[in-house]
């Protein structure tokens, strides 16, 4: 169902771009912003950048993987890929009852392969996507949480921002 109020048009061939851009302010005034991608799991609230989610899911069908650590899953198939499912909140405290809803796929490059490495994070729900400037950014972390390197403030809340690198040292996946 289209909304009659609003519609895109391409703009005419002679319209001024430069009026439009200058209405708008300069680029040097306003702070720089970044997307972060908030989702709880367990008894805090976790962050990752935007550019390192792939994509949100409902949980999935997930094979259980004999004798793996507590935290893995286990795996899911996504399209073909086969992806491991880790629990960062068995670490940090899961409400007892209380089973996760989503899984967020994250995916990193990595140096020297063709491929980017992707782990599933499972997440309780989603909070959703916040635009944030440095002043929103604590750059310190926990010191108990060694796969986090900082706080995000959001909502009156804080998140803990995640660092991929660190999170699959801690949490390492099986090797598929």
């Amino acid at each position: 169902m289209m909304n009659d109020e609003f519609q895109l048009a391409p703009l005419p061939p002679d319209a001024d771009t430069a009026e439009m851009l200058e209405a708008i302010g300069p680029l040097e005034e306003r702070p720089a912003e970044s997307q972060y991608f908030v989702f709880p799991s367990g008894r805090e609230r976790f962050c990752l950048p935007v550019l390192d989610v792939e994509e949100v899911l409902e949980w999935p069908i997930v094979t259980k993987l004999p004798l793996g650590p507590s935290y893995l899953m286990g795996i899911f198939n996504l399209r073909g890929a086969i992806v491991p499912l880790i629990d960062i909140a068995m670490t940090e405290g899961r409400r007892p009852g209380l089973l996760p809803k989503h899984v967020v796929v994250a995916s990193m490059r990595v140096e020297g392969s063709h491929e980017d490495v992707r782990i599933g994070i499972a997440s309780d729900e989603v909070v959703g996507t916040y635009s944030v400037t440095s002043d929103d950014m604590l750059h310190q972390a926990p010191e108990n949480v060694p796969h986090c390197i900082g706080m995000l403030r959001h909502d009156d809340r804080l998140a803990l921002v995640l660092d991929l690198p660190r999170l699959l040292e801690v949490f390492p996946g099986p090797t598929i």
